[in-house]
């Protein structure tokens, strides 16, 4: 059931390791197909050299696992949060990636303080609250709820990704590779950011138009960045 599915989420998983954004187990992947209501997710607690496509979880958004060997991530309840009120988008990652990480357990919004950041994001990285109280019990599920619910007087395609305080980052794109792109930008940004504090304690956030500039020139109906389809009388 939905291998292609399956298969893009288990090589979108295996791209975490690859760009050193997870430790261990420390991470996952999911990818939804929006016409079934269904999404693929990393199983908890796999190694990644150990996986295989056949070994990712299928899980409904009501959160109920529908295909699959293993019990999946222990994120998964977030990922159906955020895949039930950010309806534009179609992947999801989740790491403790370094640089973000530290951010993240700082309680940090991360300051847009140059072009890379620009590109990707349009204004700070958002971080959540900690969840309190009577929220811990159900952890995964009241993350995705604070998550989303800070993103109610935000654009969630414009900024998409999250930090949560003392936990780490969340990324989301159009697919799961896009998620992941998202993920790999936003941890070297929050190494940037980091660097550029530590060499400037007195440092600014990048002017508005220059922000402007770079973000809508790559997003949005009026984006001239990189290559348009070449016409079809054009060989």
């Amino acid at each position: 059931m939905l291998e292609d599915l399956k298969r893009r989420v288990y090589e979108a998983n295996l791209l975490l390791p690859k760009y050193n954004l997870v430790t261990f187990t420390w991470g996952n992947v999911s990818e939804i197909d929006r016409e079934a209501g269904i999404f693929a997710i990393k199983p908890s607690g796999v190694d990644y050299d150990k996986l295989t496509p056949e070994d990712m979880v299928l899980v409904d958004l009501k959160g109920n696992k529908v295909e699959g060997k293993y019990n999946p991530s222990s994120d998964t309840a977030t990922h159906v949060e955020l895949y039930k009120a950010f309806t534009k988008i179609g992947g999801i990652v989740h790491t403790h990636s370094s640089w973000a990480t530290s951010w993240a357990q700082a309680g940090r919004n991360i300051p847009c303080y140059g072009t890379t950041h620009a590109d990707y994001f349009y204004g700070e990285i958002p971080c959540a609250r900690c969840l309190r109280g009577a929220e811990f019990n159900e952890y995964e599920r009241n993350t995705g709820i604070l998550i989303t619910d800070m993103f109610k007087e935000r654009d969630y395609e414009a900024v998409p990704a999250v930090l949560c305080k003392n936990h780490g980052p969340f990324t989301w794109g159009k697919d799961g590779d896009e998620a992941v792109h998202n993920a790999v930008v936003l941890e070297e940004i929050a190494k940037m950011a980091f660097r550029c504090e530590e060499m400037n304690p007195h440092l600014s956030q990048a002017p508005q138009d220059l922000q402007d500039k770079h973000y809508f020139r790559k997003h949005g109906e009026n984006a001239y960045y990189g290559q348009e389809k070449c016409p079809e009388n054009i060989k």
